[in-house]
């Protein structure tokens, strides 16, 4: 009798497991937004070695928020995303590339940097703290370029 119970027990979990499975497969993932389509803006970081330019994507909505660099498979040392909108982490889900976060104070200060974010990891990198904003660049050039906390970023709004 208790092997019978067991059984069905078996039985009904995995019956339950295929389901949410197949559920899971179901589901459409939202559609991804081509690059192309992002607002562009200029971003300067000022740091004691001088001041650094970038070209960046804005991320300002939650679709492309939640996209960001996914399946970039190449940037360029002078380009990186902007999420404008407050994170409280970041993640490297469906990423190819490295990538150095840079958290930012409501001031528009460095708060925190997590260089060189492993492709495809899923854990949550965080500033332990609000950020108000947070800008993704190229693995290595936060290193390369010796930013720091403290140092000043800002933005120009799309289209000025």
């Amino acid at each position: 009798m208790r092997s019978r119970n067991r059984l069905s027990w078996l039985l009904l979990a995995g019956l339950l497991a295929f389901g949410y499975a197949a559920a899971a497969r179901s589901a459409d993932p939202p559609p991804l937004q081509d690059l192309a389509t992002y607002p562009r803006t200029r971003l300067e970081i000022k740091s004691a070695q001088g001041t650094h330019v970038f070209q960046v994507w804005l991320a300002d909505t939650p679709e492309r928020q939640e996209q960001g660099l996914m399946f970039v498979r190449e940037l360029a040392p002078d380009q990186g995303m902007l999420f404008t909108h407050c994170c409280t982490g970041i993640w490297m889900r469906n990423t190819y590339i490295e990538l150095d976060i840079v958290f930012l104070t409501a001031d528009g200060r460095i708060r925190k940097i997590a260089e060189r974010a492993r492709p495809f990891d899923e854990t949550t990198l965080g500033a332990d703290a609000p950020n108000a904003a947070v800008v993704e660049l190229k693995g290595g050039e936060a290193a390369l370029l010796k930013l720091k906390p403290g140092d000043k970023v800002s933005w120009e709004a799309p289209g000025r």
